[in-house]
């Protein structure tokens, strides 16, 4: 492990950061001449209207908490933990957006030759496309629960994005297990393996910090079940042990906008705005226990339902 290079040219503050970042995230809509559809938020621009626009996607970073960025594209999150020993990041998007994803490490001020781990939330290729690329560059070590590290095996012999051909997958390099903790200098994760959204996903609890102010956040890498009866199972039994989690301020999602499962009160673009506007003595935006709560009970209660109807389903299939 090495301590983190940080660029120097970059001496930004969290406000400043936070102000250039969201008004990058406005410049770029205006170059790409499009935005969000009437009735749509910008979080779900990028996951429906403006889906499959590469120029809309390809937002500026966003510093969200001392420790904490926002350097992915719009529709799928990629996060980045800076510690004192190197960098962590979280997912790499598509394979076509892993310039955008550089660059944007680069931009906050930090060298993606210091990502010393790379968390794969689960098995999709949005989440796992671009990870090879970054593994190779940086040396990192790839980390996954074992049934994503088998979907990603499997996907090495399947089609690509768009019917494409067939992604490069990471090198298997660690798996997660329910309970590991996960230490790099200053910072420990506590890893949790919460199938549902595929047989395996991983989550993890961690501690952000708002000019030095301590709040525990939790990352979820997909509560919502699918995959019938088992499928729904397991997302019911995930979001029982989430339930039980004490103390979490912040909660951190794979994707900004999750359709009927979107983060109230405002998904990850809707809190940016309110950040880049925040005001010396203004809470944090991203900091809201009651909006956590909210989330994770609403989606028990679609998992509940889910399941139920899974199962009416397979007895009349019998």
């Amino acid at each position: 492990m090495h301590a983190v290079k940080r660029i120097p040219f970059m001496a930004l503050s969290v406000l400043g950061l936070s102000l250039l970042s969201f008004a990058g995230i406005e410049r770029q809509a205006i170059a790409a001449e499009a935005g969000p559809t009437p009735g749509e938020t910008l979080s779900q621009s990028y996951r429906e209207s403006q889906r499959e626009n590469e120029a809309y996607q390809k937002i500026e970073p966003i510093k969200v908490f001392d420790n904490l960025y926002y350097v992915g594209p719009g529709y799928v999150s990629v996060w980045l933990i800076t510690t004192s020993e190197g960098l962590i990041l979280i997912d790499g998007a598509h394979a076509s957006y892993g310039d955008h994803i550089l660059g944007n490490i680069r931009k906050v001020g930090f060298d993606p030759a210091d990502i010393e781990y790379i968390l794969i939330s689960h098995g999709h290729l949005d989440h796992f496309g671009g990870v090879a690329r970054i593994q190779e560059l940086s040396g990192a070590c790839v980390v996954a629960v074992e049934e994503d590290w088998q979907m990603i095996t499997a996907a090495a012999d399947g089609p690509g994005r768009r019917g494409g051909p067939s992604p490069r997958v990471p090198a298997r390099d660690m798996v997660a297990k329910e309970g590991d903790r996960l230490t790099l200098g200053d910072t420990t994760l506590i890893l949790h393996n919460t199938p549902g959204h595929t047989p395996g996903v991983l989550s993890f609890e961690m501690t952000v910090f708002d000019n030095g102010t301590p709040h525990r956040a939790y990352y979820s890498g997909g509560m919502g079940g699918r995959g019938g009866v088992p499928g729904f199972e397991s997302a019911v039994a995930s979001t029982t042990r989430i339930l039980q989690l004490e103390n979490i301020e912040v909660g951190l999602t794979g994707h900004s906008w999750l359709g009927n499962g979107s983060y109230p009160n405002g998904a990850i673009f809707e809190r940016a705005a309110f950040l880049a506007e925040r005001g010396p003595n203004d809470p944090h935006p991203f900091v809201d226990a009651e909006s956590w709560e909210m989330w994770v009970n609403a989606a028990h209660q679609r998992n509940l339902s889910g399941l139920e109807e899974a199962r009416r389903e397979a007895a009349g299939t019998q």
